[in-house]
């Protein structure tokens, strides 16, 4: 999200108009047209020491493609050399043509821009405020990589913090209306663009809200009371409230370029981090033609989890976005708590919609249909589309709107309200409680019906819009929402992403006072704390489970602490969640067990490298990614997707048929020794899965032992899934296996 408007579109998660906009971004014009693109070159140049040294190799190679030092050195936008090596530059396609064919050069791709994919949150999954904490939480560092922060907000007040940690090495970029403190230790901004627009701020400042909402989610203090005017009253804290926060403002008003999210990896990586949450994404691309995932395994090889929202492109399937297998990727689920805005009629009936109002009612409104106000000849003005109502008409009055909107047109022509009625047979919209800048109630469409037929009944149709009240329900959750990406894996098929889910909708969190409640004109709502849903508010839920396992086990990798989230994850139901594990992955994150997971499945980079050799990748390419010219992708060596020791399972196939794979498998004692874990197994008769050996015995911690599924599916369906689980008795380690048709049409 970006910018005035865009806290409000990422509730609404406007997908199609993003995948637009990647599209027309992606395209190249004629050969005079300079773009912005990435150069990547693989693993840091050990042999250049500084950026300035950098910059010169950089310059160079651009001279030798567009045959002048002054075009190259204005070409050049950004020099990676921290922590890998590359750059962004402005070239023409054929420019970047040549250079994609440069020894030195691992991928070039165009810089496209990707788009922004608590009271109750915590505490519904399980994670008390008085949990069990250590006493170095605080000098865990979460590296927030967003619209940047808002630092007056209580979420970040630094009182008894202590300076940051000694391995701290990053910089605050402070300025006349910025400055870091103990809690927000780093802050930085990037900015490939010609020209900020208006109202962007050339600081790490948010004026957005997303970023400030998301860090908060993560670290933010305990702060009591917290509401937003009065909705979800109660106590608002991040995971690990006492760890430090450094903030990467990537997201500007028109999204987050490539260039910008490559140049905060390259910093937070030299910064010192300990996990890095983004909460971004675009259509998925090639690992190495994508910079999440660029910046994700350089993150990885430096010992840093990067945790990532799955999208909000669902509930169809093969969505989800950050597919990398060396990074988390998040779903997004419900809470126990809900939300209704009543919406009562001058007959008395009083129907039960959803959204986030905040407004007190205090009288009855006339009532009038969009479709019987139109501005001129307009023939949309039933759907209240822009510029389609009669201000003459509708000013005053609640007005009644076909499909759901964001209600920009209402406030422009002076409606005191408006009641929506979504189509019927569409996703359930009234599942999340979406903020708007005036009264609004999401009906069904039954009620939405009836409402109509009692405007056409009378000669004074009148009604008020309450504001909404909170309510906890004992239903089927968590559910993954509608919104959250589906798998599969676009990319690596027989990878399952996403990895878990975490709670995404109604989230409350700190929010910018730089905006409004919704960014919006007409709103004039400046609040402290606000309620937004979307993958973006399920990602930094994981990463502070990531942090809070850190906190514990400051020396494990970052695939061991996703494995302990993956393997600890809640199992949830497949009846009450569409698409399976499709949608959550190996379920809901438990911070609380992942702590003491029992054992891992743990991996560096050369098991990564060996997966990428088995499915193809260029060995020139791996090379420079890597860094090391005795990477070899032949031999013993190379292994295939099966055998990356993942936590959990995936088989596609092309077609209903029967197959059997084998998949191998490592896993590490990280619990007390001796100890024996035995196989249970829980599949559908069209599934089998066996386990060898079936016992696994630990004489010490740390220990690793091997084994080997052999998984077999009759495939007559597009989807099967079971899962097995090793246990000592004490614990209980869980993977699930998924066997699939990826030709299937609807996959």
């Amino acid at each position: 999200m970006a910018m005035k408007t865009s806290s409000f579109l990422n509730s609404w998660l406007l997908v199609a108009a993003v995948i637009a906009s990647w599209l027309t971004l992606s395209c190249c014009g004629n050969e005079t047209d300079r773009k912005m693109f990435i150069v990547y070159m693989g693993d840091r140049p050990h042999n250049i020491e500084t950026p300035t040294a950098a910059s010169a190799v950089h310059i160079s190679l651009l001279h030798k493609v567009t045959g002048s030092v002054s075009l190259a050195s204005e070409s050049l936008v950004y020099s990676y050399s921290k922590s890998f090596n590359g750059f962004a530059a402005k070239l023409t396609k054929a420019e970047s043509e040549k250079l994609s064919g440069h020894e030195s050069v691992a991928s070039v791709f165009p810089s496209r821009l990707r788009q922004l994919h608590t009271t109750r949150s915590w505490d519904f999954i399980g994670f008390p405020q008085n949990v069990t904490r250590t006493t170095v939480e605080s000098d865990v560092i979460i590296g927030m990589l967003d619209t940047g922060i808002w630092p007056e907000s209580q979420s970040f007040n630094d009182s008894g913090y202590s300076p940051p940690p000694q391995k701290w090495k990053g910089t605050c970029q402070s300025s006349s209306n910025f400055t870091c403190n103990n809690k927000i230790i780093g802050a930085r901004f990037y900015h490939a663009g010609e020209d900020f627009k208006n109202g962007e701020i050339p600081s790490p400042r948010d004026s957005e809200g997303h970023g400030t909402h998301t860090a908060s989610t993560a670290a933010g203090n305990t702060v009591t009371p917290a509401s937003l005017l009065g909705l979800a009253s109660g106590t608002a804290r991040g995971g690990v409230p006492s760890a430090r926060i450094a903030v990467y403002k990537i997201c500007w008003e028109d999204g987050c370029s490539d260039a910008d999210i490559l140049a905060a990896f390259d910093d937070a990586i030299a910064d010192g981090v300990d996990i890095i949450s983004l909460s971004v994404g675009g259509w998925p691309q090639d690992y190495f033609e994508d910079s999440i995932a660029i910046g994700a395994f350089h993150s990885m090889k430096n010992g840093i989890l990067t945790s990532n929202s799955a999208g909000n492109s669902g509930p169809d399937r093969g969505t989800v976005s950050n597919c990398s297998p060396w990074s988390l990727s998040v779903a997004a689920s419900t809470t126990d708590r809900k939300f209704t805005t009543a919406v009562k009629l001058g007959n008395g009936r009083t129907y039960q919609g959803v959204s986030m109002n905040t407004d007190e009612a205090n009288k009855l409104y006339p009532l009038i249909y969009g479709g019987d106000a139109p501005n001129g000849t307009s023939a949309s003005s039933g759907n209240c589309d822009i510029g389609s109502l009669n201000k003459t008409l509708v000013q005053g009055k609640i007005v009644v709107c076909n499909g759901v909107n964001q209600g920009t047109e209402q406030v422009r022509v002076g409606a005191a309200g408006s009641t929506m009625i979504p189509p019927p047979k569409t996703v359930n919209l009234r599942e999340v409680a979406f903020p708007f800048p005036l009264p609004v109630s999401i009906l069904t469409h039954a009620d939405g019906v009836d409402l109509l037929e009692y405007i056409n009944s009378t000669s004074d149709p009148t009604g008020v819009i309450y504001k909404t009240q909170e309510y906890y329900t004992n239903d089927s959750s968590p559910r993954v929402i509608y919104f959250s990406s589906r798998g599969p894996n676009p990319i690596t098929t027989d990878i399952l992403k996403p990895d878990l889910t975490a709670p995404g909708v109604d989230i409350l969190a700190a929010w910018s006072e730089g905006t409004t409640m919704t960014g919006l004109d007409g709103d004039t709502r400046i609040v402290p704390f606000n309620i937004i849903s979307g993958t973006s508010m399920s990602c930094p839920h994981a990463s502070a489970a990531a942090a809070y396992v850190k906190s514990f086990h400051p020396a494990w990798s970052p695939a061991a602490i996703k494995s302990a989230l993956m393997t600890t994850a809640r199992q949830l139901s497949v009846e009450d969640n569409s698409d399976a594990e499709f949608a959550y992955g190996s379920g809901q994150i438990d911070p609380i067990k992942a702590v003491d997971p029992g054992l891992v499945y743990d991996a560096g980079e050369i098991d990564y490298v060996r997966m990428l050799c088995g499915q193809g990748y260029n060995l020139t390419q791996l090379r420079l990614v890597t860094g090391d010219q005795s990477t070899d992708c032949s031999g013993p060596t190379t292994r295939t997707v099966w055998d990356l020791n993942y936590p959990s399972f995936a088989l596609s196939y092309d077609k209903p048929t029967s197959i059997t794979r084998l998949f191998r498998r490592t896993v590490t004692n990280v619990g007390p020794a001796p100890t024996t874990y035995k196989v249970f197994i829980d599949v559908p008769v069209e599934l089998e899965i066996r386990v060898e050996p079936e016992v696994l015995f630990f004489k010490e911690t740390g220990e690793k032992q091997s084994f080997v599924v052999i998984v077999t599916a009759a495939l007559e369906t597009s989807m099967l899934s079971g899962s097995f689980i090793l246990s000592n008795g004490i614990h209980h380690v869980r993977s699930p296996v998924v066997a699939f048709v990826s030709g299937e049409e609807d996959i």
